[in-house]
């Protein structure tokens, strides 16, 4: 049977809450920020990325985020704050750009896991579907302005579909940088650092990039960003 979380467990929980993050509990005296389970197995979004890609993206390279972010605020006023708040609270400080890099990165990955499913692909529908027509003059246009955002990052980086203003926008980040430190908020995201792909896919991004919207895009997860405030 799980043990209750505690108050410092319920707060960061609180920050995820809206996005449907399940995020495991650590216990306080252990580590402030724990690396939350992926939403589906390790095995489940293949053949168009890998259990192996998973394996290492999940439990090398996030992890790796997760546990440098708390050696690096161990002791600190920012272990007792959400991981998005440290996000935002660090992004800029030059004395706080290791703990930024790593914090975007734990949250940027959590937000990716999230993004994906199984069961996604094609196209959202209702109210969402409707913005982006609006937005973007059809559902075939902003699919092309996506795979064009994220083919085109040079180097590492993300692609987003944001909320911004009332309108829905593209958005490519170099790196860790993230929508959150912007007054954006995100809907779905796109990894193109070469981790993401490079044991499926080599020097394919499009080939990556395109796979992932026509049959990982998780348009229900969208959907609920989109929905909530």
């Amino acid at each position: 049977m799980s043990q209750p979380l505690s108050r410092r467990s319920v707060i960061k929980l609180g920050a995820f809450a809206a996005m449907t993050f399940w995020v495991r509990r650590v216990p306080a005296e252990t580590a402030p920020f724990a690396l939350p389970p992926l939403p589906w197995e390790e095995s489940a979004l293949a053949p168009t990325i890998s259990g192996q890609t998973i394996s290492f993206h999940y439990g090398k390279h996030h992890r790796t985020y997760v546990d440098n972010l708390n050696k690096l605020v161990a002791g600190s006023e920012l272990a007792d704050l959400p991981l998005e708040r440290v996000v935002q609270e660090t992004a800029g400080k030059s004395d706080k750009i290791a703990i930024f890099h790593n914090a975007a990165q734990a949250w940027n990955h959590t937000f990716y896991w999230n993004s994906l499913s199984p069961k996604g692909g094609g196209k959202p529908s209702g109210k969402l579907l409707e913005q982006i027509e609006r937005d973007f003059g059809g559902f075939d246009s902003f699919r092309t302005k996506l795979a064009q955002a994220a083919i085109g990052q040079f180097g590492s980086g993300w692609a987003w579909l944001v909320k911004s203003g009332g309108r829905l926008e593209i958005l490519a980040t170099a790196n860790a940088d993230t929508p959150i430190t912007m007054g954006k908020k995100p809907l779905l995201t796109i990894d193109v650092w070469e981790h993401a792909y490079y044991l499926d896919y080599q020097n394919r991004r499009a080939d990556y990039v395109n796979a992932v919207i026509d049959k990982l895009l998780h348009w229900d997860f969208a959907a609920r960003q989109f929905a909530s405030e």
